[in-house]
């Protein structure tokens, strides 16, 4: 995951205007990560999906607030990906917006089975620890890409 799966926003561009440019208003917005997550709810563009473990570069940190999601839990230790978790992931997309899927653990590699399973009008959007915000627009090249990445994670 060290190389962005998708286009990297340096941490100075990151910002609503930037980032709305590559939505559209039928956007499935998926976030990963914390920070990711509150940056998109500050801009009031509410993920429909997050993916969330209460850390920041390892440290405990509060949940970004928001009132109005149904609540979802998984365990999914680091570097790891469980059945688990793909399973609530493909549960997640499902349920009516928003959605926050906590995880116990880490939820970094969840990008990947999100990547996989997300609609076909998704967005994923997570950080790049140093470097920036990732923005991953879903497209049958992207899924196929993912599933080499998982296939030599095995």
């Amino acid at each position: 995951m060290k190389t962005p799966l998708g286009i990297l926003l340096p941490e100075s561009q990151a910002d609503k205007s930037n980032i709305e440019k590559y939505l559209t208003k039928d956007s499935y917005v998926i976030t990963v990560g914390d920070r990711t997550t509150e940056k998109m709810i500050s801009f009031d563009l509410v993920p429909s999906l997050q993916i969330i473990d209460g850390l920041e570069k390892r440290e405990k940190r509060e949940p970004p607030k928001l009132s109005n999601a149904t609540e979802l839990t998984v365990d999914n230790p680091a570097a790891e990906i469980t059945p688990q978790s793909v399973a609530m992931i493909k549960k997640a997309f499902t349920l009516q917006g928003p959605v926050r899927l906590f995880v116990n653990g880490e939820e970094d590699l969840l990008v990947l089975p999100a990547c996989i399973h997300a609609p076909e009008n998704a967005v994923v959007l997570y950080g790049q620890p140093n470097q920036g915000l990732v923005i991953v627009r879903i497209t049958p090249e992207i899924r196929n890409k993912v599933h080499r990445l998982l296939d030599l994670m095995e």
